[in-house]
């Protein structure tokens, strides 16, 4: 398989309109709750050039820099006397609407939701600025009834939503396979089944999927429910890696506040050097920060697992959003879209310039 993965945004006028239901990064639903663990401000730290910065992400182990970020208190200390307000979100569309309407400065997002929202608003509203998370992404499958890549002809097998980050992924594997399926309806040689993460597990111990492309915490929960790894996305990239996270900044806030946009990416880079060198209390951490979000932590069979899985970078990985777009044009789905300018790595660049690290790429799609 090429370098390359998914996108989303449908070809059809009518398609078009439906777009904010399609486009999701690892959804779970599209609500957003101002219920992240409240930032403490250290007495007399001095204020940035705002008063507060307004950042959003998903109670999903994807977002785990941001959730141990938060939990951490690792952003808070960057930003000194300025207040983190953090809301969370279940879906992509819903983080895109919250950062056009102001309701957030900075988001955790994935890769489908960031071109979508970038294209929507014909490059005018957001960036991406940073990196924050790779892999996290498998194909796991009933062993009783798929033992090989190719038993999976004339399976069921669920992706998250039609037009998704997975679903495309799922959809380009298939047609590199020289297999056939209609993008839209999902019949074909395999039958992709669009299902909300939600609901995969349950349909799954019912016996009416096969199988499913979903990323974690799901994959994990399905194994621990009978259900084997057969693929792990990550095998199938380049160094086995990819986008799964992204971390986008409303152009207008990055413009009036390049001082807050800093010290969060001043954070978000130490939350992953923290992460790196502690990953059990890290684990433990973005657990922490699930259960309060939730209501309930992730059991050892599912966080373990899924958390090996997931690699926590700062490198945006660029190639691999456009490589994702282009696998979305060939589906069907995307109109061939321009992302020029849909990156501006010069704060995070200057960030690991601090840390003496190398600056990361953008694939030739920087604001120039």
């Amino acid at each position: 398989m090429s370098a390359a993965r998914p996108l989303t945004i449908l070809r059809t006028v009518a398609a078009a309109a439906a777009l904010p239901l399609l486009l999701t990064a690892c959804g779970y639903g599209s609500d957003a709750a101002d219920d992240a663990p409240k930032a403490e401000v250290a007495a007399g730290a001095e204020k940035l050039s705002a008063s507060e910065v307004k950042i959003g992400y998903f109670p999903n182990l994807t977002h785990a820099t941001a959730l141990v970020g938060v939990q951490e208190g690792l952003l808070q200390k960057e930003l000194g006397g300025t207040k983190i307000k953090a809301s969370t979100f279940n879906a992509g569309p819903s983080e895109i609407e919250a950062l056009n309407a102001g309701s957030i400065d900075i988001g955790w997002i994935g890769p489908s939701p960031s071109i979508n929202g970038y294209t929507k608003s014909q490059g005018k509203n957001l960036r991406i600025i940073s990196g924050s998370a790779s892999g996290g992404v498998k194909l796991v499958v009933n062993p009783d009834k798929i033992k090989t890549l190719d038993d999976l002809k004339g399976k069921k097998i669920a992706t998250p939503q039609l037009g998704n980050t997975q679903d495309v992924a799922f959809l380009h594997w298939i047609a590199e396979k020289g297999w056939k399926v209609d993008a839209q309806s999902g019949k074909g040689d395999v039958s992709v089944v669009r299902s909300d993460n939600k609901i995969t597990p349950d349909a799954y111990k019912s016996g009416s999927l096969d199988g499913a492309w979903v990323p974690e915490p799901t994959a994990s929960k399905l194994v621990a429910d009978g259900a084997k790894v057969l693929l792990d996305e990550s095998d199938i990239w380049p160094d086995k890696k990819f986008v799964i996270t992204n971390i986008i900044v409303s152009q207008t806030f990055l413009k009036e506040h390049p001082d807050v946009v800093e010290a969060v990416l001043r954070g978000s880079v130490k939350t992953n050097e923290w992460i790196n060198a502690h990953p059990d209390q890290a684990k433990a951490s973005a657990n922490k920060a699930l259960e309060k979000l939730s209501g309930k932590a992730l059991p050892a069979e599912v966080i373990d697992p899924a958390w090996k899985s997931i690699a926590f970078l700062d490198d945006p990985l660029a190639s691999t959003l456009d490589a994702q777009a282009e696998h979305a044009v060939s589906a069907g789905l995307l109109e061939k879209p321009d992302l020029k300018g849909i990156y501006d790595l010069a704060p995070l660049n200057k960030v690991l310039r601090a840390e003496g690290r190398p600056a990361v790429d953008d694939a030739g799609l920087g604001v120039r």
